[in-house]
């Protein structure tokens, strides 16, 4: 699947990822009316007004990026409505040649590794018939329980030639609480870093590892160290946009051959419609879903000028 991403981004000339990250707030009036008048003020009407948005999007922005990341947190705080409308999200990305990755943030003791692994991303059987559970093509984790964590998902990654973001620096203002506490000298990221670099040695595409790293925006330097580090991991790069980061932090973050890094973009993108430059150019929450293209056109251009 990293091999898949690579040629996605030179097709499409975008290290772009849609974070599809839907809130209540974000769908515009008339979605949620429709969905209710259907489902009544009930999780399901809930779910469906975030499952048609969500498709609108896709549908609006699909041919420009090779990847989606819907943060199954989004759908959970609907219950099991969501967690459908996350389903169908997942299996409509697909359906569109998209790129799925699963931001679920799992990482626990070996056992409980397994499960979660088996459920994102690889497959369970049933008795005499076998199924991928959510089936998406890349998963974050969290590695704070070390390798008893991590291995798990690096082996159903094998199996399934799907691939891992591993969460090294966190775009987040308090992420250095932890991550940027010293060990024997060196900040607590890189050695997490250098960990992802072992660990993706283990199952290498053809030019780069199934095993990747989150790395945000918002810290250019620590990012500038972590590419030296981990030079075969891709990288997933939160925090564009809405969080402050801008297309020239990022340079650091790609390597020579202008892959290496993929930049996700959420409410900046989903709910563009909002913003006074899109309504200028009349853009009204009926047609909510050009604004998103033209905001993935404009971060597209952003982040080409500042690659040369």
């Amino acid at each position: 699947m990293i091999d898949k991403l690579c040629d996605k981004i030179r097709k499409t000339g975008a290290p772009i990822v849609v974070g599809l990250d839907p809130m209540l707030s974000y769908i515009p009036e008339h979605m949620i009316k429709k969905a209710y008048e259907e489902f009544g003020e009930t999780l399901e009407g809930a779910a469906e007004a975030v499952w048609q948005y969500n498709k609108g999007i896709v549908d609006a922005v699909y041919d420009l990026i090779p990847a989606v990341k819907p943060q199954i947190a989004m759908y959970e705080q609907f219950g099991i409505p969501g967690m459908i409308a996350f389903k169908k999200t997942v299996d409509y990305c697909h359906e569109k040649d998209l790129i799925v990755i699963g931001d679920v943030k799992r990482g626990d003791i070996g056992s409980t590794s397994a499960a979660y692994a088996t459920a994102h991303l690889g497959r369970i059987t049933v008795g005499s018939r076998t199924y991928a559970p959510f089936d998406e093509d890349f998963a974050t984790v969290n590695p704070y329980l070390g390798t008893d964590g991590i291995k798990p998902f690096v082996d159903v990654c094998k199996e399934e030639h799907k691939g891992l973001f591993i969460l090294v620096k966190t775009s987040n203002p308090s992420s250095g609480e932890f991550q940027d506490r010293l060990v024997d000298g060196r900040p607590l990221y890189e050695i997490v870093g250098e960990m992802v670099d072992r660990w993706g040695q283990e199952c290498m595409g053809c030019s780069y590892s199934y095993v990747g790293a989150v790395v945000g925006a918002t810290y250019p330097e620590m990012g500038k160290a972590l590419r030296k580090i981990m030079p075969k991991s891709f990288i997933l790069v939160p925090g564009y946009g809405a969080q402050g980061g801008k297309g020239k932090d990022l340079v650091h973050f790609f390597n020579k051959d202008g892959l290496g890094a993929i930049v996700n973009s959420s409410r900046g993108i989903i709910a563009a419609y909002k913003q006074e430059e899109y309504k200028a150019k009349g853009i009204t929450p009926e047609n909510y879903a050009d604004a998103s293209r033209m905001a993935v056109e404009a971060m597209r251009e952003d982040i080409a000028q500042a690659l040369g």
